[in-house]
């Protein structure tokens, strides 16, 4: 098959969505299929054009940027041309481009696939408002006109304003995880190089440094947690500076985190095979997240596969790892006591993730079984569209 994925931002660009659809190309490709990605040239130093594992990447000149969104006078040439060198288009959303991408392949009669990523809350102020109601309308537009709408779980979907309204072309496809392998070599080489000794009791958290994410709760649990745990530590992955449209959010949480003083370390944007070494010296990973806007954290199933345990909030689809695989606890999102309680617990109890639990994770998430369950998905509707 000859397969278009449409997005946004992919990589280098590092988020759960875009990490999301290079496993997915990649898994596809690996199967046999021709993947295309169109997507943005956000970057200006980024080449239009280039292979990357067999997947062909086309990114298009970005004329100015609307928010977190991004505007390419040349998308509905390059769409059109490209959809009709393909079988299926999968969009991945959200997107503002996604509207006019699915209503071009149904002008040219290919079958449209949505894979739907979240529920989108954009910051304050008017530019931001005025992308989100045009993200959101392209997203209507594209749910309408799509076959399937593919999403992570149905919990998420029955909860989601938006998703409520197309049930019936749900289909649910877990997300492609993976983890890099480590040693005990590269688990000594990294504690060695940030300064983790043994004895500390390490609480991590996954995440850019972003409202939706809940840090602040996290911050506020830690003078508890350190109350009953005196080696515990926050250790935290991901961008936690530039983090585009969250530096008011970044200034008020500072001088909390300075308060904590080595008990909070940021590490930083770190490579695949120090996030996997990361996952095995954390003690309890946390997913504090507080909106719809996180509708899964692929973090927690990461972080589980490396036999660590997990306190999740208790939203739609956030929710599932854990209650599933009973591998940790979930709490009410914003609700900085029990947040510390189940932190407290964790530490306290020790456990880790039995390892018949790892593999079996590690097989209901492969990128390859993902994979597999789109091939069959989009065979079905290539059979429909005789």
């Amino acid at each position: 098959m000859r397969i278009l994925i449409v997005l946004t931002y992919f990589q280098p660009h590092k988020s759960g969505l875009t990490v999301y659809a290079i496993r997915q190309a990649r898994a596809l490709v690996s199967l046999g299929h021709e993947v295309t990605v169109l997507t943005s040239q956000y970057d200006r130093s980024l080449p239009q054009e280039e292979w990357d594992q067999g997947v062909r990447i086309i990114r298009l000149p970005v004329a100015f940027h609307l928010s977190k969104g991004v505007i390419m006078p040349s998308m509905p040439f390059k769409a059109f041309q490209l959809i009709g060198d393909s079988d299926v288009v999968n969009l991945h959303v959200p997107q503002v481009d996604a509207a006019l991408v699915a209503l071009l392949a149904k002008i040219r009669r290919k079958p449209v696939v949505l894979t739907y990523h979240c529920d989108l809350k954009m910051p304050e102020g008017v530019i931001n408002q005025l992308a989100g109601k045009a993200a959101h309308l392209a997203n209507r537009i594209s749910a309408t006109l799509s076959d399937v709408i593919v999403h992570n779980t149905r919990d998420f979907a029955e909860h989601s304003t938006f998703l409520q309204g197309y049930l019936d072309k749900l289909k649910v496809i877990q997300p492609p995880i993976m983890i890099a392998p480590t040693s005990e070599e590269s688990i000594v080489a990294f504690r060695e190089k940030y300064g983790i000794n043994k004895e500390q009791q390490i609480v991590g958290m996954v995440a850019r440094l972003a409202t939706e994410k809940g840090v602040e709760y996290l911050v506020q649990a830690m003078p508890m947690v350190l109350t009953a745990q005196p080696e515990a530590r926050t250790v935290f992955v991901g961008e936690y500076e530039n983090v585009f449209g969250e530096e008011a959010y970044k200034q008020k949480l500072l001088p909390m985190i300075h308060q904590l003083g080595t008990h909070w370390t940021f590490l930083g944007v770190v490579s695949e095979m120090e996030k996997a070494v990361f996952y095995e010296v954390c003690d309890v990973l946390v997913l504090p997240s507080i909106n719809s806007t996180e509708s899964f954290g692929m973090v927690q199933v990461e972080a589980m596969i490396s036999g660590t345990r997990v306190i999740a909030s208790d939203l739609p689809g956030v929710r599932q790892p854990v209650q599933n695989c009973g591998l940790g606890q979930t709490v009410p999102p914003g609700d900085v006591q029990a947040l510390a309680r189940a932190i407290i617990e964790e530490l306290s109890s020790k456990k880790r993730v039995p390892v018949e639990k790892i593999s079996d994770l590690r097989r209901y998430y492969s990128p390859l079984t993902v994979a597999k369950a789109y091939e069959d998905l989009y065979q079905q509707l290539l059979r429909a569209n005789g």
